[in-house]
């Protein structure tokens, strides 16, 4: 039986004899530093690295606007061919997005592939999909991407043949218009089973839902300790690893807050600079668990070179997702490692908290302050329940946290905090509803702009001590 996922994938599921040779490729345009495109290449060989091959030289250039036919310019994609001949490079891997065009063209100068950050960070998807739900996604963003650079003559014969970074976008052994055929109905087929997928975690979604449960999705830059962490709480035994993109699939398990109110807390995909779009196409039924949870735990690296610049990036995905409007709870991780950092984080990010999921240092506050996160989200209702519906007066203290209790002559009336699940489901008993939470949710913006701010300008003064 025909497997279509290793078929897309080609080469990256073998095993590789060697490492590639690689040559990074920076560009800095309108908008962007110097410090900025080192910094990119910087996070860029990381990824080379993970995906299994080596970086073996550089090269960067500044310009008003890319170049239609090189993306750089024509002297500098000569200086390029002689410095790929000089290392004996494989392939040439550009941090900024090629067009197809361009990239056919500097193959054909060079004489050795080229391709870009996305095709390199759409290689350790492809390695670490372990799920078919996650194989699906990687396999249909694939597919977009190769969709665009199937070519006429020679070129479309983009072997499978080799292993390593350079040579795993190919497979086209038939004509054109064939291939396009071939990718085109995968595309559908894809796009339907994982439509199906998303139909199934929406039914549930809205178990989940009737249950009551608050919950909760662990999201932050890859690498920053996520699975790690949900390992620390929940005993979830998910793969960790010190690698970009180990976890890929979403877990999802139970966890008893100190109060002992129970949530449901849920590992996510690590996101990066400029993750690929067709990427975030392709994963949105799985990120769709940050966009409909309660609060979002954005795990940090405190001890990464730029935490700053990483919650940014991580903010920028919420946003297109258009999950920026939930919650945050900023949680500093690997504080272990780098604790006078974390000190000055803490300061900077109002209301986080610092942790090392290795050590357990600082989980036991985590808990704490992300109950009471919890329970502020939480809309204080008062209801009056009769003294014969004793399961109902379970189920407000099993699901909420009970404020006050008066004996009356028809029942019992309770103040509880309560989900807004939970308080719809007892609706039938309601008396009132305050507005705490709305006051809360409202606020949240505001909070986050502040911390923005604050930490913008201890960044530009630590500079300028500098």
């Amino acid at each position: 039986m025909s497997n279509p996922y290793g078929e897309a994938l080609g080469s990256t599921l073998i095993d590789r004899t060697f490492r590639e040779k690689i040559v990074l490729v920076g560009v800095t345009l309108p908008g962007s530093t110097e410090d900025d495109t080192e910094a990119g290449l910087d996070e860029l060989e990381l990824l080379v690295d993970t995906a299994g091959a080596d970086v073996v030289g550089r090269m960067t250039q500044r310009r008003t606007a890319p170049d239609h036919t090189w993306f750089i310019g024509q002297g500098k994609a000569q200086e390029l061919k002689m410095l790929c001949l000089a290392v004996d490079a494989d392939t040439v891997v550009f941090d900024n997005e090629l067009h197809p065009a361009q990239q056919f063209q500097l193959e054909k100068l060079l004489g050795r592939t080229a391709i870009d950050r996305t095709a390199v960070i759409l290689d350790i998807f492809g390695q670490n999909a372990r799920t078919p739900e996650g194989k699906a996604q990687v396999e249909l963003a694939l597919m977009r991407y190769r969709l665009p650079r199937l070519r006429r003559g020679k070129g479309a014969k983009l072997s499978q043949q080799r292993g390593g970074v350079g040579a795993r976008f190919g497979g086209g052994e038939t004509k054109l218009e064939t291939d396009r055929r071939q990718i085109n109905r995968r595309i559908r087929a894809l796009e339907t089973e994982l439509r199906q997928l998303a139909e199934t975690r929406s039914l549930q979604r809205k178990r989940r839902d009737r249950s009551g449960l608050a919950e909760v999705t662990i999201v932050g830059y890859t690498n920053a300790g996520k699975s790690t962490l949900l390992n620390r709480l929940t005993d979830a035994g998910v793969l960790t690893q010190d690698r970009l993109f180990a976890t890929l699939d979403p877990t999802t398990r139970r966890l008893s807050l100190p109060g002992g109110e129970p949530v449901l807390l849920t590992d996510t995909v690590g996101f990066v600079r400029r993750l690929p779009h067709g990427l975030i196409e392709a994963f949105k039924g799985t990120l769709e668990t940050a966009v409909t949870a309660d609060l979002l735990v954005h795990v940090v690296d405190s001890s990464a070179p730029d935490p700053d610049g990483q919650i940014t990036a991580v903010r920028e995905v919420l946003s297109e997702i258009s999950a920026d409007d939930v919650p945050e709870f900023i949680v500093f991780n690997k504080s272990d490692l780098a604790r006078d950092v974390a000190d000055d984080l803490l300061a900077d990010y109002p209301g986080s908290v610092a942790v090392s999921a290795v050590t357990g240092e600082g989980i036991d506050h985590m808990l704490a302050t992300l109950g009471d996160r919890l329970r502020s989200l939480d809309t204080v209702v008062e209801l009056l329940v009769p003294w014969d519906r004793g399961d109902v007066i379970a189920s407000i203290h099993r699901e909420g946290q009970v404020v006050s209790t008066v004996e009356g002559e028809h029942g019992m009336t309770i103040r509880a905090r309560l989900s807004d699940a939970s308080a719809g489901r007892l609706d039938e008993w309601l008396v009132s509803k305050s507005s705490e939470a709305a006051s809360n949710t409202a606020s949240e913006p505001a909070v986050r702009q502040d911390e923005s701010m604050h930490s913008s300008r201890r960044r530009d003064e630590d500079s300028n001590d500098r």
